[in-house]
């Protein structure tokens, strides 16, 4: 073979081998994003054919759809939906739009994704009708219940999660919306009831659960004393002074206890005793001892400063980097720069619970064929270890013994021990956020629970976490315990 011959055949066969991986790359690893980009009006006018499946919770359907008479063919149907609306979102044809589970899993959903590939195989052998799959979610109807009932009319969200695997059991933003509104065929008709609600404040379309961010006031005390013990230095006994006013490092700026007194009667007080009574200057005073760098490692390993899906993508809370020590002294009782979602509150309990390991928060179980077979499962997984469980029990009893006789009684549950904590964090002049935070059994724990009630619970500065979170917690936990 000639030089040239050599060449030509070395050319043709990558030009071949380009255009293997090329089409290779396209149809396999792209295929599922092709699918669904907004711009493949095929795979769209294909949906329209194919009966949208169900989201699933407990056994519910709380999204389905049926037969219209329409070029969209189904209708999209919502039942209860404002207690399900912040995890379900809404999907419209006509807006070519959707939110929340129906954006996320809408591959599954809509029999357009890569796994309805055999799906749509059989379709065409047998000569069904294609049908979406079905979404199981986690929730747990009575906690989701107890959740929305919970809130009410409040401003806010709970979350509730079980802790050794992470599934989502309740996940309830306030306020709420009816997504059927937003599923209507008539594009004028739907797009009017979104602007009505984008336009309202506080925003209902905003999933307040896992897309707000509050100070987490005294609930942050916890991950404190967590990164205090995990150091060796510090227990539950170790001792901090006990002044009635205490300056801030470097300023002229004083804080206090919420009542204005001394932590007790003692010239010094324990952390334990510190995180039953939920004193702000001992956690201050601990802040600047350990740091912030010290506090900060411990947040990150309860998933402070990260983002990550549910599948729904959930905002970072945040620890900032490089704070001072008097900036650092009001991040040991959650005020100052450090943020939180619900979410992320209920991973730091969840994480105590699990014996210092965090497990990552997920809100869908499986995804169902048409026969019932199940396409894909979740599989429970392990977000870090925050904590050994020493450290984990240590931070417990004191939680504990804030439910039974300290400053989270708002909690309590007859023959249960119950570890919580409350929160009430200042907002300048606005009205304050209100916290509650644990989980129960404490000693074989099933459920850990976040609740935030914010704008003061229309009480402006006179409410409390233990007066307005801490009941709606106890109806969430009463509820997954007696379920």
């Amino acid at each position: 073979m000639t030089k040239e011959m050599r060449r030509l055949t070395i050319v043709m066969l990558f030009m071949f081998l380009s255009l293997f991986v090329a089409t290779s790359w396209i149809q396999v690893v792209e295929a599922d994003n092709l699918a669904q980009a907004d711009r493949n009006t095929r795979s769209l006018l294909d949906s329209y054919e194919i009966q949208r499946g169900s989201i699933i919770a407990d056994g519910i359907p709380i999204a389905s759809s049926t037969p219209s008479d329409d070029e969209y063919q189904y209708q999209r149907e919502y039942p209860d939906s404002a207690m399900w609306s912040s995890v379900t979102g809404y999907f419209n044809p006509a807006l070519q739009s959707a939110t929340g589970i129906e954006a996320a899993l809408n591959g599954d959903l809509s029999g357009t994704g890569a796994s309805a590939f055999l799906a749509e195989i059989e379709r065409i052998v047998s000569g069904q009708p294609q049908r979406g799959f079905s979404v199981e979610l986690s929730l747990d109807a009575e906690a989701q219940r107890a959740a929305y009932e919970g809130l009410g009319d409040l401003q806010g969200a709970a979350v509730a999660i079980e802790p050794s695997t992470g599934r989502i059991l309740a996940m309830v933003a306030s306020p709420g919306f009816d997504a059927n509104t937003l599923a209507v065929h008539s594009a004028s008709q739907a797009q009017s009831a979104y602007d009505e609600l984008d336009a309202q404040r506080p925003n209902p379309l905003l999933n307040r659960s896992i897309n707000e961010v509050n100070p987490p006031g005294s609930t942050f005390k916890v991950l404190v004393a967590a990164a205090a013990y995990a150091t060796g230095e510090w227990t539950p006994e170790s001792t901090l002074p006990n002044p009635a006013r205490y300056t801030l490092p470097g300023s002229n700026s004083q804080v206090a206890n919420a009542w204005r007194g001394t932590c007790g009667s003692g010239d010094t007080v324990t952390i334990a005793e510190a995180l039953r009574l939920s004193c702000n200057i001992p956690m201050a005073e601990l802040a600047v001892e350990l740091g912030d760098d010290t506090i900060r490692e411990m947040a990150e390993k309860f998933g402070f400063n990260q983002e990550f899906e549910t599948p729904l993508p959930v905002t970072a809370s945040s620890y900032p980097r490089a704070l001072d020590d008097a900036q650092t002294a009001l991040t040991g009782f959650g005020q100052g720069k450090v943020t939180s979602t619900a979410l992320q509150v209920a991973m730091i309990s969840a994480g105590l619970a699990n014996d210092g390991l965090v497990m990552k928060p997920r809100l869908v179980d499986a995804v169902i064929g048409n026969d019932l077979s199940t396409v894909r499962e979740y599989a429970n997984e392990e977000f870090g270890r925050a904590t050994e469980a020493d450290v984990a029990d240590d931070v417990t009893a004191a939680m504990v013994a804030s439910v039974a006789n300290g400053a989270a009684q708002g909690a309590r549950i007859d023959g249960i021990d119950v570890a919580g904590k409350t929160g009430t964090a200042e907002n300048g002049d606005a009205p304050h956020t209100l916290w509650f935070t644990g989980f129960a059994p404490a000693n074989d724990p099933q459920i850990a629970v976040a609740v935030v009630v914010e704008n003061g619970g229309g009480l402006g500065k006179a409410g409390s976490g233990d007066t307005l979170a801490a009941p709606i917690a106890k109806r969430i936990i009463e509820a997954v315990l007696n379920g």
